[in-house]
């Protein structure tokens, strides 16, 4: 879902997702480059995202990807369901007199 999120603003590189993915968590999600790939290519093969461009920056390949329409269908689905999962989640917090004192806030 990051990396559908990352894209929905736009075309972006793999570094350049990573760093999106960083910023946009507060720093709570940081995937290795290694799994970044691996997970680019499965989405990529689900027909998620396609790759939009190439730049040769310093003498190496940038590969640019981007949100197909299956895509960004996939990721309003997604938005929706952790919509409804927290909403529930804080109901059951807010319900429960042992977690209710907990609030929003995590170490």
């Amino acid at each position: 879902m990051s990396i559908l999120s990352s894209l929905a603003a736009g075309p972006r590189h793999g570094y350049a997702i990573l760093l999106d993915i960083n910023d946009v968590s507060g720093g709570r999600l940081s995937p290795p480059v290694g799994s970044l790939y691996r997970i680019i290519d499965a989405l990529s093969r689900d027909g998620l995202i396609e790759a939009d461009r190439v730049e040769v920056v310093d003498g190496r390949e940038r590969r640019y990807y981007q949100l197909t329409q299956h895509g960004r269908y996939a990721l309003a689905d997604a938005i929706t369901t952790v919509d409804l999962v927290a909403t529930r989640a804080q109901a059951r917090l807010n319900e429960n007199p042992h977690t209710s004192q907990i609030g929003r806030a995590c170490p």
